[in-house]
C-alpha cells in the first residue's frame, strides 16, 4: 500500500470514528469508566437537596452562610488495547473483513478515550508480539495507532493470547482499562488473563464472522487456513462436516466465554454482520 492510499484510508477512518466517539461514544465511554477517585474543585452557596456532609464549615462560619464544597472526578485513565491481527482476522463473507471492523472498534475507543483526556497505547500481537506502542494523549498518537493498524503486516503465523497478556501484565505496571480484540479461536490463557484481571479493568470484544459460526452448504469448497497457510478441500455439503465444523467454534466460544466469565472480565460478542455500535453502546450502559 502507498503512502497516499494509507492516508487515505486513515482519514476515512478518521471521520467516520471521531465522528461517533464525539456524539456517541464519549459520555457512554465515561460513565462506564471511572477515574481514580474525587479531587475537591471550589466552594459554592448551599443549594436545597445539597448533602449536608459536603457543607464547608469553616466557609460557612465566615461568611455567615452555608457553604459546600464541590468534587470532581479525576480522570487520567490509560486504555490499552490488545489488538489480534493474527491472519484468521483477514477474512469476511459480508462488506468488511474482521480487520478492518476491528481497526474502527479500536479508533473508536482511542478517539472516546482522547476526547476524555485519557492515555492511549497499543499491543499488536500474532502469535508474537508485533509491535508495542506506549501510551500516550493527542490526536496525532492515535492517527499513528489507526495507520499500524491498517499497514502493520505481521510475518507470524498463528494466535497467542496468552503471550499477549503476559506481555501486557509485563509492561503495564498500574492499573489501567484494557480491551483484548480477537476472534479468540485459541485456548489456554486461563493463567495470565486471571493475573492481569486482578490490577486492570478488562474487557475482552469478541469478533466473529456468522461463516464461522455456521458452515454454509456450497458443495465442495477449497480454502486456506489462515493461521497455517494450509489449503485444503472441504465438502460442505456432508451434514456430519458441518456439524463438526459448527462444534468446533461452539468448543472455542464456550472457552472463551468461561474464562473470562471465571476471572470477572467482562465480554463483548459482535458478529461482523451486526452493527458494532449498538454492541458498544449496550456494553457502556450495562457497565454504567
Amino acid at each position: 500500500m502507498d503512502t497516499k492510499e494509507l492516508l487515505k484510508k486513515v482519514r476515512k477512518i478518521e471521520i467516520k470514528t471521531k465522528g461517533l466517539s464525539r456524539h456517541i461514544f464519549s459520555g457512554e465511554y465515561h460513565s462506564a469508566f471511572k477515574g481514580r477517585g474525587m479531587s475537591f474543585s471550589e466552594v459554592r452557596n448551599y443549594q436545597y437537596g445539597d448533602d449536608v456532609r459536603n457543607i464547608d464549615w469553616n466557609v460557612t462560619a465566615r461568611y455567615n452562610e452555608p457553604y459546600v464544597k464541590i468534587f470532581e472526578e479525576e480522570r487520567e485513565l490509560t486504555v490499552m488495547l490488545l489488538v489480534d491481527i493474527s491472519k484468521s482476522a483477514i477474512f469476511g463473507s459480508t462488506a468488511q473483513m474482521k480487520s478492518e471492523i476491528l481497526t474502527e472498534i479500536c479508533a473508536v475507543l482511542a478517539f472516546s478515550a482522547t476526547t476524555n483526556n485519557d492515555k492511549v497505547g497499543v499491543i499488536l500481537f500474532s502469535s508474537k508480539i508485533e509491535l508495542f506502542i506506549p501510551p500516550k494523549k493527542g490526536k496525532r498518537h492515535i492517527l499513528r495507532i489507526i495507520r499500524e493498524l491498517i499497514e502493520h503486516e505481521q510475518d507470524e503465523k498463528g494466535t497467542d493470547i496468552a503471550k499477549a497478556l503476559r506481555y501486557f501484565n509485563n509492561v503495564m505496571k498500574k492499573r489501567c482499562i484494557a480491551f483484548v480484540l480477537s476472534d479468540f479461536m485459541a485456548k489456554d490463557y486461563e493463567d495470565p488473563l486471571r493475573i492481569a484481571s486482578r490490577k486492570h479493568d478488562i474487557t475482552a470484544i469478541h469478533l466473529f464472522d456468522k461463516a464461522e459460526k455456521k458452515l454454509p452448504n456450497v458443495g465442495l469448497l477449497r480454502v486456506e487456513d489462515p493461521e497455517t497457510g494450509e489449503m485444503l478441500w472441504i465438502d460442505t455439503s456432508s451434514r456430519s462436516t458441518r456439524e463438526k465444523y459448527e462444534a468446533w467454534f461452539e468448543e472455542n466460544f464456550n472457552y472463551f466465554k468461561n474464562v473470562f466469565n471465571k476471572s470477572g472480565v467482562d465480554t463483548v460478542s459482535i458478529e461482523t454482520s451486526e452493527s458494532y455500535v449498538k454492541a458498544l453502546i449496550r456494553f457502556f450502559k450495562k457497565r454504567h
